[in-house]
C-alpha cells in the first residue's frame, strides 16, 4: 500500500491551509472561508458532500474525483479551523484498523 506520497500530499495542503489562515481575507479563499466562521466551513462542507453524491449518482467518475477532493479540501479546512491534526485522524484510524466496524460502533 502507496502511503508516503498521499500522506505527504494531505500534509502538504494541511500546511498551506494552516499559513493561509494568517493572510488577508481578501487574498485567500481559505482565509476568507475561515473568516466567516464555522456555520460558513460546515455549509460549504456539505455543499461539497451533495456535490459527491451527484457525481456519484450520476457515474461520473471523472465529477466523483472531482469532487470528493473539492470534500477532502473543504475537511481540511474545517480541521485547520478546529485545531485537528493529520495526526489526529492518523491516530484515530490506527485505533480503528483491524477492527469489526460494527464493533467500533458497538463501542460508541
Amino acid at each position: 500500500m502507496k502511503t508516503g506520497t498521499s500522506a505527504t500530499m494531505f500534509q502538504r495542503v494541511y500546511d498551506v491551509i494552516l499559513d493561509r489562515k494568517n493572510c488577508s481575507p481578501d487574498n485567500s479563499y481559505v482565509s476568507s472561508l475561515m473568516d466567516k466562521g464555522i456555520d460558513s466551513i460546515l455549509k460549504k462542507i456539505g455543499e461539497e458532500s451533495a456535490e459527491v453524491i451527484l457525481a456519484t449518482k450520476n457515474e461520473n467518475r471523472k465529477d466523483q474525483i472531482h469532487e470528493i477532493t473539492d470534500l477532502w479540501f473543504h475537511l481540511l479546512i474545517l480541521m485547520g479551523y478546529q485545531g485537528i491534526t493529520i495526526e489526529d485522524i492518523s491516530q484515530e484510524l490506527k485505533k480503528r484498523f483491524g477492527q469489526s466496524g460494527l464493533e467500533e460502533k458497538a463501542q460508541r
